[in-house]
């Protein structure tokens, strides 16, 4: 009897650090790439309204089906993972979590997710359908194209906006969807810089995409898109458009929140050497987490409060 307990002490044990395996690998710390989500909610005035709940289940679907693209990516990518400095790490790379249960669980997590999209609103669904599709041929062949291995990944941040957006059946300014593509190339070039710089002679080997870039190139890449970032969202908070949707001149107040959190993010990167991973850089860089919740707390009291003329 006391051997039998403690044989199913064991199997708990092992079953909680498989499932602690699969939550890691599906990178719950990335899911902050998942709020751009929100951005129709917030700039269609509905924030306080029931549409939250139709946008928070956009939310927990596109972090579902992300991170079932984790898994794949994962298990494709596990032998080059391992000569990673920290990418050997995780589960699957580090032979923690079997390669069969992190198939059937992506799997089981996309059938899933697509059957809950469906269900929230079949235009929702098909944005949802082709953000797997996109992440998917991303893997398979378009990370291997340079140049068009970020314009895919900003997509990825464009499909999400636009899938909050459908989810809530509202229209989402195209201004925000410019906004969003640029500051997501910001990011990814950033993160390839990094890499590039600091995997030095093993960066083709472990992304091969890396060979075909330079510091230079890259650095030229920045400067083209930050500059671009900047003013696009400075002529959406003053158009005309906006003035008269909001009621309220008071928009272009928050740009030096926007100016602050790219020079910070820049400073980090060229100076501090970070960057390799841009939603863990938000989480634990104190003062650009707390000029973006700054930011959001602005958007929201100007577009939400009283007009202003």
């Amino acid at each position: 009897m006391p051997r039998a307990a403690s044989t199913s002490a064991i199997t708990l044990s092992g079953s909680s650090r498989l499932a602690w395996a699969v939550l890691v690998s599906l990178r719950p710390r990335q899911w902050v790439k998942n709020l751009f989500v929100f951005g129709g909610l917030v700039f269609a005035q509905r924030l306080f309204t029931w549409s939250v709940w139709p946008a928070l289940a956009a939310f927990v679907i596109f972090c579902g089906l992300s991170g079932a693209i984790y898994l794949f990516n994962d298990v494709a990518d596990r032998d080059k993972d391992r000569l990673h400095p920290r990418k050997r790490e995780r589960p699957i790379a580090a032979g923690l979590l079997p390669v069969p249960l992190a198939l059937v669980s992506a799997v089981v997590l996309i059938l899933a997710g697509l059957v809950a999209a469906f269900a929230l609103s079949p235009r929702f669904a098909a944005v949802a359908l082709a953000y797997v599709g996109l992440l998917t041929l991303y893997s398979a062949v378009l990370k291997h194209v340079v140049i068009v291995d970020v314009l895919t990944v900003a997509i990825g941040f464009v499909l999400r906006a636009v899938g909050g957006a459908l989810a809530i059946d509202v229209d989402i300014s195209g201004w925000l969807l410019i906004c969003t593509i640029l500051i997501a190339l910001f990011l990814a070039l950033g993160k390839r810089r990094y890499e590039y710089l600091t995997l030095e002679g093993d960066a083709a080997r472990h992304r091969p995409i890396l060979a075909e870039y330079s510091a230079g190139l890259l650095d030229q890449m920045i400067a083209v898109v930050t500059a671009s970032t900047v003013t696009a969202y400075a002529l959406y908070t003053m158009a005309p458009e906006t003035v008269a949707k909001f009621h309220t001149h008071l928009l272009p107040a928050t740009l030096p929140f926007v100016l602050y959190g790219i020079f910070r993010y820049l400073y980090l990167l060229y100076r501090r050497q970070l960057g390799g991973n841009p939603s863990e850089l938000l989480l634990n860089d104190r003062a650009l987490l707390i000029n973006t919740i700054g930011w959001m707390v602005a958007v929201v009291l100007i577009i939400y409060g009283a007009p202003v003329r």
